[in-house]
């Protein structure tokens, strides 16, 4: 609750909670965007990353976890580089503003009117604003919400009563409001018809915001859900297509995952193997110590741990390569008297 309103009950009425093997799943489908809202949406990953990094700060994150996570952030760029799952227009908002590419090749200089700033009206602004967009403004009914998201990105802001004369100045308007009857009528068109220009008239809204009289003036291009929908059914096909081959990348880097949690298990006998063998080195050259010459000394010390590293060596490599039996592991610690070290009294 320190980095959040809510409270611990909130948490357990909204949210849910894994473990195991299906919190490993759920993570790496979440951050490769297929556990998200939007099939393939992998703008996710930002916050699996922000959660990790809080998580690291306050010295949550263990070992186990830090590599799961980086096997979860590399399946994510895997997903994006070698498949096509992220591509295409599959909402109706990022849709729309290709929608309206096509028409106008570029957003720049174009005077643009987005009327609603719920849900939708706030992704397709941030969609305008990503292209480029700059002269852009918003209107809401209740004016406040509309002021709200133009102040993160800096632009204007118009009052309801005024619709008519921003209708006029737009070259694209986009309606996206929940009104359950048209915003836009043949009546607001009056300003616009004594000074006809060329504009695209976007409807994201259920049931349809413009009033499908104002299509017939023709200066206008009027697109609505049914035509974008069928944009959006089409991306979304695509990226269904490639669910398979993000599902193989999950595979893959999972695998790798337990392959190195595996050889984990025996990390510690290593560990203790390798201590063993410079403490039986270090005894034996201290041994000798007042029987060799001062400027031997370096030169044996450094010839008796080359000796060692590579006997220890083979060693270590036996083991790692049969790190999923308990019984090499066993049969090493209790050759050199590891008990102790690799778990036993």
């Amino acid at each position: 609750t320190t980095y959040s309103n809510g409270s611990l009950d909130d948490f357990h009425e909204y949210g849910f909670e894994l473990e195991g093997q299906r919190a490993v799943n759920h993570l790496f489908k979440v951050a490769t965007g297929l556990d998200s809202q939007i099939l393939g949406d992998l703008q996710i990953v930002k916050q699996v990353k922000e959660g990790y990094e809080l998580s690291a700060e306050k010295g949550m994150i263990s070992g186990e976890l830090h590599r799961l996570i980086q096997h979860v952030f590399r399946a994510h760029k895997r997903s994006r580089n070698e498949t096509s799952l992220g591509h295409g227009a599959a909402t109706v908002a990022y849709a729309a503003v290709k929608f309206a590419m096509q028409t106008f090749d570029n957003l720049v200089n174009k005077n643009i009117l987005l009327v609603g700033t719920g849900k939708i009206g706030k992704v397709t602004c941030k969609n305008l604003v990503n292209l480029g967009a700059s002269k852009l403004t918003l209107i809401n009914r209740t004016r406040d919400r509309a002021e709200f998201v133009a102040d993160k990105f800096n632009l204007e802001v118009a009052d309801m009563e005024n619709l008519p004369e921003q209708i006029a100045d737009a070259d694209l308007v986009i309606v996206a409001t929940g009104a359950t009857e048209p915003i836009i009528r043949p009546e607001h068109m009056q300003v616009a018809m004594e000074r006809p220009k060329f504009k695209v008239m976007l409807d994201l809204s259920v049931p349809r915001n413009i009033d499908p009289k104002v299509a017939a003036l023709d200066f206008v291009d009027v697109a609505n859900m049914d035509m974008l929908s069928d944009v959006t059914d089409e991306a979304y096909k695509k990226r269904e297509e490639e669910v398979p081959l993000v599902k193989k990348i999950i595979d893959n880097e999972y695998n790798n995952y337990k392959l190195w949690l595996n050889e984990q298990r025996v990390v510690p006998t290593i560990k203790a193997l390798t201590q063993r063998f410079e403490s039986i080195r270090e005894d034996e050259l201290n041994f000798f110590k007042n029987k060799i010459e001062t400027n031997d000394f370096d030169k044996i010390d450094n010839m008796t741990r080359r000796i060692v590293n590579k006997i220890a060596a083979y060693s270590i490599e036996h083991l790692r390569d049969h790190h999923e039996s308990d019984d090499v592991a066993d049969m090493v610690a209790k050759m050199f008297k590891l008990e102790a070290a690799n778990g036993h009294e």
